[in-house]
C-alpha cells in the first residue's frame, strides 16, 4: 500500500511538474510572439474584426493583436498626435481617405506591398486611387462607400411619382414636397443637418459640386461664398427647413437611420452602407420597400456623389512591418470576406472595397435591391474631376490638405446656425469664406 501511495504521488509531481513545464512551454511561445498594436474606430465592421482575432491569431502564432480602440474623434486626434511626433505606439492605424494621401506626402506611412495571392487589381479603381500617392498604395480599404439616393417607392408611387436612375435636386424638392405628411410621422426627406467637416459637410460638398461650385479655385482662394454656394446652401436650407424631422440640425448618420427604419423618412441621401442596414428585415419595418438612386445633380453630376474608405495603413517608424502587412493583407482580402459572410451571412459583409465582391452570386442573391446602385456609385466617384469648374485638389467631399479640417468644421458649425434661424445664408457663407482666406493666408497655399 505504501509503495502504491509512493507511485501515485510520483505520478501527481509528474504531472504537476509536466504542466509546470507545458505553461513554461506557452509562455515562451506567447514572450516571443510579437505584440501589434492597432489603433481603430468603433465602428460595426472593425468591431467584428476584433471578435475574429483568433481567426488571425490561429493562422499566425507568432503574432498577437492588440486593439486600441476609439471613437472617431479621439481615434484621429491620437493617431495624427503619435504618427507626427514619430511615437510609434501603433504599428497598424485606421484612417480615411482624406489622411492616406497627406500623411503619405509627409513621408508618415509605408507604402504597402502585396503578395500576388492579394490582388491589388481587384480593388475597385475609384477606391484604390483615393488611396494612393503618386501610384503607390499607402492604405488597403477595409470597407469602401459612396453616397446614394435612398427612398420609398410606395410612398413615392402613392404621389404619382418616379425617378430615373439620377434625378435632378428639383426633383427631389418636388417629391419631398408631395410625400412630406408629418402629421403621419412621414417627412418628406431626412438629409444630416449636425455641424462637421464629415457631417453636413460631407452632404453639403456634393451638393455644392452638383451646383456648379467647389472649395478653392487654381489659385486656392475659397470660394464658400459663390453664387454657386449661395445657391446650393439656400436649396438645402429650404429643404431641410420645410420637409425635414424636427430640430434637423442634430442629426446625422445614426439618427436619421433611426427615423428611416421606423419609416419616418420618405427619402434620404447618405453613405451606400445604409442600403443594407435599412433592407435588414429583422430591423426595418419597411425594408421591402426601399429603392436605390444615384445622387441628384443640379448643373452638373460631378462630384454629386461622395467617396470614402475606412483603411489600415502602417507608420513609417514601425519596427513591425512585417506584422503588419501581414495583418493588413489578412483583414482587407478576399478570404476575410469569404470569412464574415461564413459567421455572419453575405448580407452583413464589408462592401466597397473588391469588384469580385460585386461578382459573387452568394451577395448579389442577398443584396441584389442595392448592390448595382452602390457598385455605380462607387464606380462614378471620380476624386481627380469632382468639379465643373478646375480645381488645384483631388476629392470630392473634402479637400485632403490639414486646412481643410478648420476650413470645412467652421462652415459646417455656420450653416447648422442657419437651421437654427441664428443668421441668414449670405452671412453664414461671408462668414466662412472670411475663416477660410485666414486659414489659407497662414498657410501659404
Amino acid at each position: 500500500m505504501t509503495k502504491i501511495l509512493k507511485n501515485t504521488q510520483t505520478l501527481i509531481n509528474a504531472s504537476i511538474l509536466a504542466g509546470t513545464f507545458s505553461t513554461i512551454a506557452l509562455s515562451a511561445t506567447s514572450a516571443h510572439a510579437v505584440e501589434l498594436n492597432i489603433a481603430t474606430v468603433n465602428n460595426g465592421h472593425m468591431i467584428e474584426m476584433q471578435k475574429l482575432s483568433n481567426e488571425f491569431e490561429t493562422l499566425h502564432p507568432d503574432i498577437q493583436l492588440k486593439w486600441h480602440v476609439y471613437n472617431e474623434g479621439s481615434l484621429r486626434m491620437r493617431a495624427i498626435a503619435d504618427i507626427a511626433s514619430g511615437g510609434g505606439r501603433y504599428d497598424v492605424l485606421t484612417i480615411g481617405m482624406y489622411e492616406a494621401p497627406i500623411w503619405a506626402k509627409h513621408g508618415w506611412l509605408k507604402p504597402l506591398n502585396f503578395s500576388a495571392s492579394y490582388d491589388v487589381d481587384d480593388l475597385l479603381p475609384s477606391v484604390r486611387e483615393g488611396l494612393s500617392y503618386e501610384g503607390e498604395l499607402y492604405a488597403a480599404p477595409f470597407y469602401g462607400e459612396s453616397s446614394m439616393l435612398m427612398y420609398r417607392e410606395d410612398l413615392l408611387s402613392k404621389a404619382n411619382l418616379s425617378f430615373s436612375s439620377r434625378p435632378s435636386w428639383d426633383q427631389v424638392y418636388n417629391a419631398a414636397q408631395k410625400m412630406h405628411d408629418p402629421e403621419n410621422d412621414i417627412y418628406g426627406i431626412c438629409l444630416r443637418g449636425k455641424p462637421g467637416w464629415g457631417d453636413n459637410m460631407a452632404l453639403i460638398s456634393t451638393m455644392v459640386n452638383s451646383f456648379g461650385g467647389q472649395w478653392f479655385d487654381m489659385n486656392w482662394t475659397p470660394q464658400i461664398d459663390s453664387p454657386a454656394w449661395q445657391k446650393a446652401v439656400s436649396f438645402y436650407i429650404d429643404l431641410l427647413s420645410n420637409y425635414e424631422p424636427p430640430n434637423s440640425e442634430k442629426n446625422s448618420f445614426n439618427e436619421i437611420l433611426s427615423l428611416s427604419r421606423e419609416g419616418k423618412c420618405a427619402m434620404w441621401i447618405d453613405a451606400s452602407v445604409a442600403a443594407s442596414f435599412i433592407t435588414n428585415q429583422d430591423e426595418s419595418q419597411y425594408a421591402n420597400n426601399w429603392k436605390f438612386a444615384q445622387s441628384p445633380y443640379q448643373e452638373t453630376s460631378l462630384g454629386a456623389n461622395w467617396l470614402w474608405a475606412w483603411s489600415l495603413a502602417i507608420p513609417q517608424n514601425t519596427k513591425k512591418l512585417e506584422a503588419a502587412e501581414t495583418f493588413i493583407s489578412w483583414a482587407t482580402s478576399k478570404d476575410y470576406i469569404g470569412l464574415i459572410a461564413k459567421k455572419n451571412g453575405w448580407k452583413n459583409i464589408p462592401t466597397g472595397t473588391r469588384t469580385s465582391t460585386y461578382q459573387e452570386q452568394n451577395f448579389l442573391s442577398v443584396a441584389g435591391v442595392f448592390a448595382n446602385a452602390e457598385l455605380e456609385a462607387l464606380r462614378t466617384a471620380t476624386p481627380d474631376n469632382s468639379t465643373l469648374p478646375a480645381s488645384p485638389y483631388s476629392g470630392i467631399q473634402f479637400v485632403p490638405i490639414p486646412e481643410f479640417v478648420p476650413i470645412a468644421g467652421n462652415t459646417g458649425q455656420k450653416i447648422a446656425e442657419v437651421l437654427e434661424g441664428n443668421m441668414s445664408v449670405q452671412e453664414a457663407l461671408s462668414s466662412a469664406q472670411k475663416t477660410a482666406v485666414r486659414e489659407m493666408k497662414r498657410a501659404e497655399h
